[in-house]
């Protein structure tokens, strides 16, 4: 199994660039809550070990990388709302949220590492798409721990206000559980309306 190392910044920094950015984002797939985004610039002289893709870590250990590069890495964290994703559509709002992390950094990165095949239409700083980015680039992986941190803390924020769809476990995504959940005790605020078994619920079609 490859993990993610630091040769693409390495790369970006031979050709002048001094502050890259690796930008992920977190929570395309659920039916509830927003979507975030983080970007990380990381100190190669001072980087947590064990840095990897969010998912393949376990929860301890995700959090203690949180922990760790909290401490040591210029980050950023931003989110694109419910109702961005309903009114836009998903790809559209992690976009914003990947576009608003990268504003929020200060000062602003000079070279972004973008997860995914595609740039958002919004950034105007030299970047590159890398496809599954979390999986080799170690900003990348950084930025998609902090993201996946900080969502499914949120989740576990908005289960104590709407008990019984098990956010606190599945984050919003679509369990049982939640399914069930969504038929017994109806549809929240913090539900995504436009995807298909929400806007079923509402409709029923």
């Amino acid at each position: 199994m490859t993990t993610p190392d630091y040769e693409i910044e390495k790369a970006a920094l031979a050709q002048g660039y001094l502050r890259i950015a690796g930008v992920d984002e977190v929570g395309r797939g659920p039916l509830a809550g927003p979507v975030v985004a983080a970007a990380v610039i990381l100190n190669p002289a001072d980087m947590p070990v064990g840095l990897n893709d969010s998912k393949k870590l376990s929860a301890k250990r995700r959090a203690a990388l949180d922990t760790a590069l909290r401490g040591c890495a210029e980050f950023a964290v931003a989110e694109a709302s419910v109702a961005e994703i309903d009114e836009h559509n998903i790809l559209r709002a992690s976009h914003l949220a990947m576009e608003r992390a990268v504003a929020a950094l200060d000062p602003p990165p000079d070279y972004l590492l973008i997860d995914g095949n595609m740039i958002p239409r919004g950034l105007a700083i030299p970047a590159q798409a890398v496809v599954k980015g979390d999986a080799h680039s170690v900003s990348i992986a950084a930025a998609s721990i902090l993201a996946k941190n900080w969502r499914d803390q949120l989740m576990v924020d908005l289960a104590q206000q709407h008990p019984g769809y098990g956010w606190e476990t599945n984050a919003g995504y679509p369990s049982k559980q939640h399914k069930d959940a969504l038929r017994n005790l109806g549809v929240t605020p913090h539900h995504r309306v436009s995807f298909k078994p929400v806007h079923n619920m509402l409709y029923q079609e």
